[in-house]
């Protein structure tokens, strides 16, 4: 009980949390399943556009290739916010930088909602890369915000919250992209605009909140107003530990300034920090979770589903997903990071070696095809238990404050890049390899899980230096005691 009262002391915080997530995490989810439903829609407006343009209709190969670079450049848009990361909210403070991002986003929204109206198919792609932009920066900067203003107890369930706002999204987009809804040839418009609406929310509501008070501390110098956001947050007031801890990293190297994304790259000191956020964590879209969802219709046709009705079952993987990561949220500060990640990659790696065995014997039965179904359904389960939240709250332990901007820099690349190369190439592979296709997702998958369980050190209730004391002994593994201190910058100046 008196647990439960304590945590209940942190209310403010947890309304951050929604605040950051409506306008953080929240986008992205609903930026990559919104577009699926009105595909029909876009594609015949940029037809009827090159029509009133040019006076004949478009190819169907540059109708295509028009509306895969729409999809796509939401990647590109990401790929520079996520550069943007590591200068805008180090300059500016993590809550300018989101206040600046949400007017990118709706300045996005008014460029699809007068789209039709203007006959210009260009405002789509330039929204789309706006909406991308807003993703990239907006994600960072989130988890860099929740992370920074939790305490370590709270840390890995607070963070973890951008993966539920990630699948809330999801489940949201397919939602009101049915045809019941504003999935059709007159809505599809206020469809694409419709992240301008949390836009305005954050942008409204974030003003009510402190700025990050680690940023402040250890940043601006701020002690004052560290405190007071500490204390406004918190409702605490016997910050005497965090203010210790916080303390520990600024005086540490006073003066220094902000690393670049270079150091991040070449510094032993962060050197299996950097491979524990590549591997498992920025790595992850190569789990094959965006490739089951698109193997996931041919399933569904081959067990009998009407096509009117896959859409439904769509939403019903998306909001399995939103109700294991949901439950994960309880899990990691109890299990533990390195726990849930680690068996999460092993389970996805055997499950998928299961559904590969399964889809090579699929005419054997007629059950198989609904086996299969299952096996996908397991496989989003373990997912979602797993990797999918731990990849977003495992960062935040990582890196103290002189090399986080830099870190989700390297994150947000890593990941976006994956993300455009998986989207991009996952057809020829399943056209060369068929089924075996998620061959390359179990080695990825196996490969995590060793690295995780073998060699990262848990991060669980540990503060932000006992962890970097941790990794030390493996970025330092044959120089003992001979540890080179002086390159351990804690503080971000300017």
């Amino acid at each position: 009980m008196e647990d439960a009262s304590g945590k209940l002391q942190y209310w403010r915080l947890y309304l951050l949390s929604m605040v950051l997530g409506i306008g953080g995490s929240f986008q992205y989810g609903i930026q990559v399943s919104v577009i699926a439903s009105p595909a029909v829609h876009v594609q015949s407006f940029v037809n009827h556009t090159w029509l009133w343009r040019y006076g004949s209709p478009v190819d169907d190969s540059s109708n295509q290739l028009i509306w895969s670079f729409i999809v796509a450049v939401l990647s590109l848009g990401a790929l520079a916010g996520a550069l943007h990361s590591g200068s805008i909210p180090v300059t500016y403070g993590r809550k300018k930088a989101l206040l600046f991002n949400n007017v990118v986003a709706i300045v996005a929204a008014i460029l699809m909602l007068f789209s039709r109206m203007a006959k210009s198919f260009e405002m789509i792609l330039l929204g789309r890369f706006l909406y991308g932009y807003n993703v990239g920066l907006g994600l960072s900067v989130h988890l860099m915000y929740l992370g920074e203003s939790s305490p370590k107890k709270l840390r890995g369930f607070m963070t973890l919250t951008g993966s539920i706002f990630i699948g809330f999204g999801k489940v949201i987009g397919q939602i009101i992209g049915i045809k019941e809804i504003m999935g059709t040839e007159d809505m599809w418009p206020y469809l694409l605009a419709v992240s301008g609406i949390p836009a305005i929310l954050q942008l409204v509501t974030l003003l009510f909140f402190p700025e990050s008070p680690r940023y402040l501390y250890i940043d601006k110098g701020d002690t004052e107003g560290s405190i007071k956001a500490l204390q406004w947050l918190w409702q605490e007031d016997d910050l005497k530990l965090e203010l210790d801890d916080m303390k520990k990293e600024r005086e540490s190297t006073q003066g220094e300034k902000a690393k670049t994304v270079k150091d991040v790259l070449c510094s032993r000191c962060v050197r299996w920090q950097l491979l524990t956020l590549i591997i498992p964590c920025a790595g992850v879209q190569f789990c094959g979770i965006n490739a089951l969802y698109f193997y996931a219709f041919d399933l569904f046709r081959e067990s009998g589903v009407p096509e009117n009705q896959m859409h439904y079952l769509a939403i019903g993987l998306g909001a399995t997903e939103l109700f294991t990561v949901t439950l994960c949220s309880f899990l990691i500060d109890r299990a533990g990071r390195k726990k849930l990640m680690g068996y999460g990659y092993l389970l996805m790696g055997i499950t998928m070696c299961v559904l590969t065995v399964m889809l090579s014997i699929k005419d054997l039965n007629p059950w198989i095809p609904y086996v299969n179904i299952s096996l996908i359904f397991c496989v989003i389960c373990i997912y979602g238990l797993g990797p999918s939240g731990v990849s977003m709250a495992l960062p935040a332990d990582l890196f103290l404050q002189a090399w986080r901007p830099s870190a989700y820099v390297i994150s947000g690349t890593v990941n976006w890049i994956s993300m455009f190369l998986v989207a991009m190439l996952f057809g020829y592979i399943v056209d060369a390899l068929g089924q075996f296709c998620f061959l390359i997702f179990v080695a990825y998958s196996i490969c995590s899980a060793a690295f995780l369980l073998y060699f990262v050190p848990e991060t669980k209730g540990k503060t932000m230096v006992e962890i970097m004391e941790d990794f030390n002994k493996l970025n330092y593994k044959n120089r003992g005691a001979d540890t080179e201190r002086t390159d351990i910058d804690l503080a971000t100046k300017f």
